[in-house]
């Protein structure tokens, strides 16, 4: 039976292996201390986490997750260490979300055995200004080891932390975590709106809507709640005006049993005066029925089962949840399969450690059932990933070919009929997503729109993880096709007027890749070349981004200059660091920096190394971007439970026509929108 702790009560742990279990409303750091008998951290080699995840005896994740599992083994442990110490913290920097855990769901964190039976569990409620907190400890007393449930908040985070300990290099080590996360997060899928959790997203019945005088206030980001109806891919305007983002919670309807009548107030509630039999907008329609499936089966996945206000809500709303379904279904294969494998090396040790059956007949057979028992096991979980991914091939069979331009791959038939759109869509497909256990499910990558990152497409070696690609040459024209197909998709899924490209080619290297967007006429002025055109084009966007935010922050952002180009801005860097001195790399950090949030994004196409004599200067640059590349590399991980998955980017087919169809669509449109 699970002890369910509450602060400073204790358990028994009567097993030695443990995983530590961790579960939060939005990405959180996880590490671990280990301490003497006196309470004291010796040294950072004592200490557990992101950046030296693996300590004897003690396992933390390698990233910032809303899911952690770590594994202990105390009989691991040296004899000096008398206390393990769980820390969780909120990552540090801007764009990480939350900084103090009052403003997120509480923590929960469970002790289980290797098979995922809890011992016990705490939920670390009462947090607010707090940014990190020593969640749980493990304690030896009298040779026995138990579990405690502390909850020890520190507002100044894991430097205030770790001091605390009496670890010196406390403020040292917080800032090496603090980069380490850093980087885990740069490449982290960005995490979708969660969704309910159901057990069967295919036969999940529409929820009732209620339009918006009924609306009980807009959610706060990250938790359920209703959105503002989403116009349907294809017309109308985006609510909040052209290239404002949209809510990112899908809307779950109201709960049945809080829904009072208009007019009448609710228990402390204010009264609603909104006519009783008007609506300033209907309700969404409800979501594609399931055809009846046959008794003992599951049903037929639909597209579109998801909630949302609109088609193009619920498809994106479906997609993510594929994507964590996988996920999921992925970790508790592989989990299961460690399970075996610690089990099985348990048992073997048992028997070594016997000289009466070390060997014979005796020992030949406790090895064989070993092995069995770990074949058997590894079997059922098999069993049960097969079974998850049937279903998961069975929905994206139906899904793809049901996907608009935004979401769908350029062989999707979709592109043939492709008219410039009246409206911005929530997401663009980046590329594709798979992981090694189940190749033939590929998830597709959308991120949210506007852009919240830029994007880096590595031109290095790195980036190809099979070495098919040992020319440089060849690899740095891939990746400048690669961020051609990425731009014309952009320019493919906003309304006209409302995206503008700019390019910089210093020395001309990318001509070949980007005469599509140069004949077609959809850039904003030819690419810039030498290093006078890099300052020029830098200098006009540093400016721009210098005005907008003056404007946004005075309250005047109806005052632009007449004529002032409002719409999204996207820049184009090929070969850099070629003729980039000083000063150009300082203003390429800000636009990175600053740019995102008065809408003018990067589009690097470089080689890391080759910028190497930087140094660290231009470390937050490269973490601030979303690294792509141009061919498979499993360089990215899911915001679920941290998993590498393997990457392939977007790219036209050889011999298609479609994007200069497609840009040729859009260039016309631009020239309509100007006259």
């Amino acid at each position: 039976m699970t002890a369910e702790l509450v602060r400073g009560q204790n358990h028994p742990l009567s097993q030695a292996r443990l995983e530590i279990r961790i579960s939060a409303g939005t990405p959180i750091v996880a590490a671990a201390t280990l301490s003497d008998a006196d309470g004291k951290v010796r040294g950072v080699e004592w200490v557990a986490h992101p950046g030296t995840p693996t300590l004897p005896g003690l396992e933390v994740s390698r990233q910032a997750a809303a899911d952690h599992r770590l594994a202990v083994d105390l009989d691991a442990l040296t004899e000096a260490v008398h206390r393990v110490n769980v820390l969780l913290a909120l990552p540090v920097g801007a764009g990480t979300g939350p900084a103090r855990f009052g403003a997120v769901a509480a923590p929960f964190v469970a002790v289980t055995g290797l098979d995922g039976t809890e011992v016990a569990s705490y939920t670390l409620t009462g947090l607010e200004a707090e940014s990190a907190v020593v969640a749980l400890e493990l304690y030896r007393r009298q040779g026995a080891w138990k579990v405690r449930a502390v909850g020890q908040g520190y507002a100044g985070g894991l430097a205030d932390l770790l001091t605390d300990q009496g670890l010196p290099q406390a403020h040292e080590l917080a800032g090496s975590i603090n980069d380490a996360v850093a980087r885990g997060l740069a490449r982290s899928v960005q995490a979708a709106p969660p969704r309910v959790a159901d057990a069967d997203r295919s036969r999940r019945p529409a929820a009732p809507a209620l339009g918006p005088d009924h609306h009980a206030g807009t959610a706060p980001q990250g938790a359920p709640g209703p959105v503002p109806p989403t116009p349907s891919y294809g017309g109308g305007q985006t609510p909040g005006g052209p290239g404002q983002p949209v809510p990112q919670q899908p809307y779950q309807g109201p709960d049945p049993s809080q829904v009072t009548q208009p007019g009448t107030p609710a228990a402390g509630g204010p009264i609603d005066y909104s006519h009783p039999r008007r609506r300033n907008a209907a309700p969404p329609p409800p979501p594609p029925a399931a055809p009846p499936a046959a008794p003992g089966q599951p049903a037929r996945p639909v597209a579109g089962d998801a909630t949302g206000w609109s088609m193009d809500e619920r498809l994106y709303n479906q997609v993510w949840g594929m994507f964590e379904d996988l996920a999921r279904t992925t970790a508790a294969y592989r989990s299961a399969v460690d399970f075996a494998e610690s089990r099985m090396d348990k048992e073997l040790e048992q028997v070594l450690s016997d000289p009466r059956s070390r060997i014979g007949r005796q020992g030949d057979a406790a090895r064989e059932a070993a092995r069995a028992r770990y074949t058997q096991l590894v079997d059922q979980a098999k069993e049960a990933l097969d079974r998850d991914l049937a279903q998961l091939v069975a929905e994206a069979e139906v899904v793809e070919p049901a996907l608009p331009p935004a979401y769908a791959r350029w062989d999707n038939p979709v592109w043939h009929g492709y008219r410039v759109p009246m409206e911005l869509p929530m997401a663009l497909r980046l590329g594709d997503l798979h992981v090694s256990e189940a190749a033939q499910v590929r998830i597709p990558m959308l991120v949210r729109l506007p852009l919240e990152r830029g994007l880096w497409i590595d031109s290095g070696r790195a980036g190809s993880s099979d070495g098919s690609f040992t020319d440089s040459h060849d690899l740095s024209r891939l990746a400048m096709d690669t961020a051609v197909a990425h731009t014309a998709r952009l320019l493919a899924v906003h309304p006209a007027g409302e995206f503008t490209v700019h390019v910089i080619d210093p020395a001309g290297a990318g001509a070949r890749s980007l005469a599509p967007l140069v004949q077609s006429g959809v850039l904003a002025a030819p690419p810039a070349l030498g290093a006078a055109g890099v300052a020029d084009v830098l200098a006009r966007l540093t400016q721009r981004v210098d005005l907008v935010q003056m404007a946004l922050r005075g309250g005047a952002a109806d005052a632009l200059p007449p004529g002032f180009d409002t719409s999204q801005q996207l820049l184009i860097v090929n070969d850099f660091p070629h003729g980039f001195d000083d000063r150009a790399v300082n203003q390429l950090r800000y636009l990175a920096d600053e740019g995102p949030d008065v809408g003018v994004h990067l589009m690097m196409v470089a080689d890391r190394e080759e910028s190497s004599a930087y140094g660290p200067l231009l470390d937050p640059l490269w973490r601030s971007l979303l690294r792509l590349t141009p061919v498979p590399d499993d360089h990215l991980a899911d915001p679920w439970v941290g998993h590498a998955w393997t990457y392939e980017p977007s790219l036209v087919p050889a011999g298609s026509q479609v994007l200069q169809q497609v840009l040729t669509q859009v260039a016309a449109a631009r020239r309509s929108w100007n006259r």
